[in-house]
């Protein structure tokens, strides 16, 4: 659908690889016809003697003569001596009578047999030819004007295959964006579910590109630039189309790495080129995506020179410098608005900004009906309940699980995609395909069933804690075991207890292993666990301002704008020291709840693992009425 509008030839994209193997073939092909040419025309063009009409007489009428052969055409006299294949010599006559009467005469005529043989060892054997040779006349143009032509044709060759290069390189300072006009296939606001809140905003900018005057009669500018921000695969590539779609303006699309090149300067030309051609098909869009590629804080990067940086001013020039009508609105995309030159956000460029958020569950289930459009469905699929699991998923996920989802089913044969195969697809996008070739022994199966119980009784105990989904011992990506647990609604914020819930189930797992096999029993099967523990106490330490003696504050990393705590950090040693002791003071917390949690349950602990051993795989249902008994020790309460 999209099509490459500068690297064209006579309206077909141009293929380096296949031009260079027809180049070298070319250039071979010559070079084996030239030498075949020379050859025959060596071989063909024996220089010929020319002697008297008289000496050939003479010599042709004596037995002990040297000639072995004469070809007599009009008046030329082809002569082939005796041990030679060609002719060697060439004579003229006059016209004055026959070779008969000046004394030629053919010894040879009325003779048979060996009688016949014996006088051709001594005598030549003579040929009257009526007709010139016209083919041996053409041959030998051929052979003195074609070696000529080739190398003609090969000098001109070479050439254009300069002139070509020559181009290639003019042609690196001209733009690669990709349009997409009105004679393309069209997408507009309804092909994008969700995100209503966008769409609104990006309203206005359609109707002005429908409506301009509208605007300017009441004195209202329209920005002119857009920025759409959100994280990877939410569908900012595809809201940037729709706005065009709406509008059924051109569309140059193009990405912000496109304007780098391995030679200086060719990013801000490329830049030039790109909004002369979209002034010159206004009202038009161009979208950027992945700005952040070519717009990074200058002063955090250093180097006035830099590529990149000249890029960025051109980008900056151009947007200064556009009209009030000159009907070109320019879009970018970025999943890292933290990392942009502040002059490209400032009012006059890039003066709105969209956020292109994920989806909630009412547009993830939109999303997922437009997916599973036109695919084969049975009646026991379930889209709302996929969209409750998959919180927190963007577009391209649900896309992936879709396509996941009709590729399973036509691995196992279905005629239809299934409700099993939604979920197979699910669990495989969320964590990884099963691993049914891996075969744990007995101790491993029991360690993992103990470990998944504890993070399943302390998750499901818990006040703040989500609600149990799904138990499984069945190794699934890089992971031994899953307890999934899936909030009952979305939610944009998380207090503190529901965070330090999720600590102590996280805990949960090496908890159990210790209690039921001992705490030097313990294995590797919790590092993932721990890992993910240590992150999510460090995050309400740094940035949510958690942590019991920093209470309120954050420490960020104003450089790059990431929170850290290496080196480099914007705080003393002393602060450093405080915030591993949050962090662990945190991590040592939820083990203690989660610690009594388990002793307190310990035979749902015992009857949960039998399950799990029994039947490797616990849904929801299959959870109630095991979890009904269980038990929150006042020790682990925190309100």
């Amino acid at each position: 659908m999209a099509e490459n509008i500068t690297n064209k030839t006579k309206g077909k994209p141009v293929n380096n690889k296949s031009n260079t193997i027809r180049s070298v073939l070319f250039a071979v092909v010559l070079v084996f016809l030239g030498a075949f040419l020379i050859s025959n025309m060596s071989y063909n063009k024996v220089q010929k003697t020319e002697v008297p009409i008289s000496e050939v007489i003479t010599r042709a009428n004596d037995p002990e003569g040297d000639i072995a052969r004469i070809a007599v055409t009009g008046n030329t006299l082809d002569i082939t001596l005796k041990g030679k294949d060609q002719p060697t010599e060439t004579s003229r006559k006059d016209n004055s009578g026959t070779l008969y009467d000046q004394g030629l005469v053919n010894h040879c005529e009325d003779l048979e047999g060996e009688e016949l043989t014996k006088c051709q060892e001594s005598y030549p054997i003579i040929e009257y030819k009526e007709d010139v040779d016209a083919w041996g006349i053409v041959l030998d143009v051929a052979l003195t004007v074609l070696p000529i032509v080739a190398i003609v044709i090969f000098f001109s060759w070479m050439m254009k295959q300069a002139n070509m290069a020559n181009n290639q390189s003019l042609g690196f300072g001209k733009s690669k964006a990709r349009l997409y006009g009105p004679d393309k296939k069209k997408v507009t606001f309804k092909d994008v579910a969700g995100n209503e809140a966008a769409k609104q905003d990006l309203t206005e900018i359609v109707d002005f590109l429908k409506s301009p005057k509208k605007y300017e009669k009441l004195g209202a500018k329209i920005p002119r630039g857009v920025l759409l921000a959100g994280e990877p695969g939410t569908g900012k590539t595809l809201m940037a189309r729709a706005v065009a779609g709406e509008a059924n303006v051109p569309f140059f699309s193009i990405s912000g790495s496109e304007f780098a090149e391995m030679f200086v300067g060719v990013g801000a030309s490329r830049v030039r080129d790109l909004f002369s051609k979209a002034k010159k098909n206004a009202p038009s869009i161009i979208f950027i995506d992945e700005i952040d590629a070519v717009a990074h804080k200058r002063d955090a990067r250093g180097g006035a020179g830099r590529e990149d940086e000249q890029t960025l001013n051109q980008i900056l020039v151009e947007m200064d410098g556009f009209d009030n009508d000159s009907g070109v609105i320019v879009m970018a995309a970025t999943n890292r608005v933290d990392m942009l030159d502040k002059a490209l956000l400032r009012p006059g460029r890039f003066d709105r900004h969209v956020n292109v958020t994920l989806p909630e569950r009412k547009d993830r289930l939109e999303i997922l009906k437009v997916h599973f459009k036109g695919k084969p469905v049975s009646e026991d699929v379930d889209l709302e309940s996929l969209a409750k699991k998959t919180a927190g998923s963007s577009g391209a996920d649900l896309a992936n699980i879709a396509n996941e989802a009709a590729i399973t089913a036509a691995r196992e044969g279905h005629k239809a995609i299934s409700n099993k195969d939604l979920t197979e697809a699910f669990e495989r996008v969320a964590i990884g395909p099963e691993r049914k070739s891996k075969v744990m022994n007995d101790m491993e199966k029991k360690i993992t069933a103990y470990h998944e119980a504890g993070h399943a009784i302390v998750g499901h105990v818990l006040p703040d804690s989500d609600p149990v989904h799904k138990i499984t011992i069945i190794p699934r990506g890089n992971t031994g075991g899953v307890t999934w647990f899936l909030p009952p609604e979305d939610r944009s914020y998380k207090n503190i207890f529901e965070l330090k819930d999720i600590l102590a189930r996280g805990m949960g797992g090496r908890v159990a292993e210790k209690l039921i096999f001992g705490t030097d029993a313990i294995t590797t099967g919790a590092s993932s666990d721990l890992k993910n523990v240590a992150e999510l106490a460090k995050s309400m330490v740094v940035e949510e301002g958690m942590g019991e003696n920093t209470r309120n504050l954050v420490f960020p990393d104003e450089a790059t704008g990431y929170y850290t705590i290496t080196a480099g950090k914007p705080y003393s040693e002393k602060t450093a020291e405080i915030i591993d002791a949050e962090i662990k003071k945190l991590s040592d917390e939820a083990a203690k709840r989660a610690e009594e949690v388990l002793k307190t349950n310990k035979k749902l602990l015992d009857k949960l693992a039998g399950e799990l051993l029994a039947h490797e795989t616990l849904e929801e249902n299959d959870l109630g009425p095991l979890l009904k008994e269980a038990k929150l020790p006042i020790a682990a309460k925190l309100h």
